[in-house]
């Protein structure tokens, strides 16, 4: 990230820390590049992570940094851009083997949501891997009436279903009866999102869509700590290029989807490839 080290367990959240101008910087190129709508820098916001760099006590302080760089961001290109407070899972990504069980996670997410909604306009529940950790995040996001865009994350190899092997449609059906204002594919392969997109644009909800990660793909058993030769860093891949990361987007747009971006190694110029698509149609 723009030189800034991404220690494994606090990832991105380093960046509050030890260069929260990059991150304003960053906000301000995809406003620049077309963004309709910058994400906070909380998603590595996460207690267990804090505490194994002995800063546990700071997650009230680095989640109100997280909004205000936000909002810098916002001000300072005087854009009429949305702010979204990302919400992440709260034992690692991508592993539905570690949710925790509900009566654990409730109070994270209530702590969370609590502090980031003087900032934001709208809740992200990101990356969301198991039907139980996606429904308990946008239940606890609800209370404080803001829309909740809930992010589902889907398996690598199975088509149109999570990384728990539950359903896509099973999901969509539980979260379409809580009442959230979206619900949508995310860090992901593109190409399960164009699977998931006919679904996803089905559900009785406001927004739909997707934003896929550039990753090859993500082993099973992965952990961004963890000491096997697979964890730590995920592979990029060398064919998203931000023309064809946009070939995917135009397929989703095609389907429906009027929810669409990036996520894990895609760019501002991602983003700028996909205003200057929109542009055209």
């Amino acid at each position: 990230m723009k030189g800034v080290e991404i220690p494994p367990t606090i990832w991105s959240a380093n960046a509050l820390i030890v260069a929260p101008e990059t991150v304003v910087e960053v906000h301000k190129e995809n406003i620049a590049a077309g963004a309709n709508v910058i994400t906070t820098n909380s998603y590595g916001i996460i207690r267990s992570e804090l505490a194994k760099e002995g800063i546990e006590d700071k997650i009230l302080e680095l989640n109100q940094i997280a909004g205000n760089l936000a909002e810098t961001a916002v001000a300072e290109t005087q854009s009429q851009v949305l702010i979204a407070g990302s919400l992440p899972p709260q034992n690692g990504s991508y592993r539905p083997d570690r949710v925790m069980e509900e009566s654990v996670i409730r109070p994270l997410y209530e702590e969370q949501v609590e502090i980031l909604a003087d900032y934001v306009d709208l809740f992200l529940c990101e990356t969301m891997s198991t039907i139980k950790e996606a429904r308990t995040s946008a239940e606890v996001a609800l209370q404080f009436s803001k829309p909740v865009i809930i992010g589902i994350t889907l398996h690598d190899e199975e088509r149109s279903c999570l990384r728990s092997g539950e359903s896509l449609l099973d999901a969509i059906a539980e979260l379409e009866s809580l009442g959230v204002t979206g619900i949508v594919a995310n860090c992901c392969l593109p190409e399960r999102i164009s699977d998931a997109m006919p679904a996803l644009v089905k559900a009785d909800v406001s927004i739909y869509g997707g934003y896929a990660n550039a990753f090859t793909r993500i082993p099973n058993d992965w952990l961004l700590d963890g000491g096997k030769e697979t964890d730590g860093r995920l592979l990029l891949r060398e064919d998203l290029s931000p023309a064809r990361y946009c070939d995917f987007v135009a397929d989703w747009i095609s389907q429906g989807a009027n929810f669409v971006g990036g996520c894990c190694g895609t760019t501002a110029l991602h983003t700028h490839a996909i205003s200057d698509y929109l542009a055209t149609i």
